[in-house]
């Protein structure tokens, strides 16, 4: 296996970035750029800390982040597991980097920046949803922002009802679980699974 080992090795393959790929890098929120973030209900968040890299699942009703301007954006950490990684790397490492997907639309949105964790009440307080409100808010101060290329998501068809899988034919949570721990209860934990999420929601 030939392995690249330098920048310039790197640079000689991938020669020839067009225009748009560095024109549509900005430090704020372009009033499009705005609309596709309020727009997306789901991202994805990693996060770098002392024992490596995190990358996590972030979704919410409407948007998954608001807008505070158009240099500014708050994250509210609803109920999970508690494991608190991609937290527990930012106030060690604030450096952060997002990316949004739009359901249809073939467009991902991405930020880089640095965020800080924020238990002010009164911010808890305007999340609140069905009487409760999330314990932290990150808060993402950005730093670039761009829209990814469409060519991932369509050779995925990500949308494509018809390439949709059967979750079925998948792993349960619980059979997830049972091959990492050989003597956990997965009939229990995924009979008990939606009951538990409903309840758990925020």
């Amino acid at each position: 296996m030939s392995i690249i080992t330098s920048v310039e090795e790197l640079k000689a393959i991938y020669e020839g970035v067009s225009e748009a790929s560095i024109a549509k890098v900005t430090k704020v929120l372009t009033p499009e750029y705005r609309r596709m973030i309020e727009t997306s209900p789901f991202m994805a968040l990693a996060t770098v800390g002392p024992e490596g890299l995190d990358c996590s699942p972030r979704g919410d009703l409407g948007g998954v982040v608001r807008i505070s301007d158009d240099a500014t954006l708050l994250l509210p950490d609803w109920r999970g597991n508690n494991r608190i990684d991609s937290l527990l790397n930012i106030v060690r490492d604030p450096r952060v980097a997002l990316m949004f997907l739009v359901p249809g639309s073939n467009t991902a949105m991405r930020i880089n920046g640095r965020a800080v964790i924020s238990a002010e009440p009164e911010l808890l307080k305007s999340f609140e949803m069905d009487g409760r409100h999330p314990r932290s808010v990150t808060v993402i101060t950005i730093h670039e922002v761009y829209f990814q290329c469409a060519r991932a998501l369509m050779r995925a068809e990500l949308w494509n009802p018809e390439r949709f899988v059967d979750p079925k034919s998948l792993p349960t949570p619980g059979n997830l679980l049972k091959a990492a721990k050989a003597d956990f209860d997965q009939e229990t934990y995924d009979r008990e699974w939606s009951a538990r999420a409903a309840r758990t929601m925020w």
